[in-house]
């Protein structure tokens, strides 16, 4: 059974920097797409960092370039989001979802992605 579980979200001040954990069971990440989204009341959730399945192509939002980055541990079977310098802005309930379909696919419409996990809070905030 897929299963995502998300973890290392918190408070932290503007210019701080998180780690974001994406475990999944039951998949293998060469064949799934792997994202990491953000969601705010009244907002649709956002695609903000994918990493491909077979070729491990990253595909980043551009108000996150520079800033954010996305890796995995195939070993682990974990995607990592290295988040650098966050701002307020950046404050959110983050989600990974996993999808067969393309990263640029899942972005454009994030209601079509299957597989989600349950997110985890990031505020911040001075």
């Amino acid at each position: 059974q897929l299963q995502l579980v998300e973890a290392g979200g918190d408070s932290v001040q503007p210019g701080g920097s998180l780690r974001l954990a994406c475990v999944a069971s039951g998949i293998s990440l060469d064949y799934y797409v792997i994202g990491w989204f953000r969601q705010v009341p009244g907002q649709e959730r956002e695609g903000l960092s994918c990493i491909s399945g077979h070729s491990g192509k990253t595909l980043h939002k551009e108000s996150v370039k520079g800033r954010f980055t996305i890796s995995r541990d195939k070993g682990k079977n974990t995607v990592y989001l290295q988040m650098n310098n966050l701002k307020p802005e950046d404050t959110g309930v983050y989600y990974c979802g996993a999808d067969i379909r393309l990263c640029e696919v899942i972005f454009e419409d994030t209601t079509i992605v299957e597989n989600w996990g349950r997110g985890t809070q990031v505020t911040v905030s001075s």
